[in-house]
């Protein structure tokens, strides 16, 4: 699994599992309950993964809608 992005925004992390969703590439979304339990304060973020092989298309795909530089 490869880290596509971090965050603790948890509209941003919906919307790009929707476009990573939307083109075919499988995403999961680690550290969320932990994150949850800490009070929402913001210390522990939120990452999102997909598989090895699905790197390059998840990259081109969040690059394309401005969600990674």
């Amino acid at each position: 699994m490869r880290v596509v992005l971090i965050s603790n925004n948890v509209v941003r992390l919906s919307f790009t599992q929707a476009l990573l969703r939307d083109a075919g590439v499988h995403s999961v979304l680690l550290d969320n309950h932990v994150s949850a339990m800490e009070g929402g304060i913001g210390a522990i973020p939120r990452r999102l993964a997909v598989d090895d092989d699905d790197e390059r298309q998840a990259m081109r795909v969040l690059r394309e809608a401005g969600e990674v530089v």
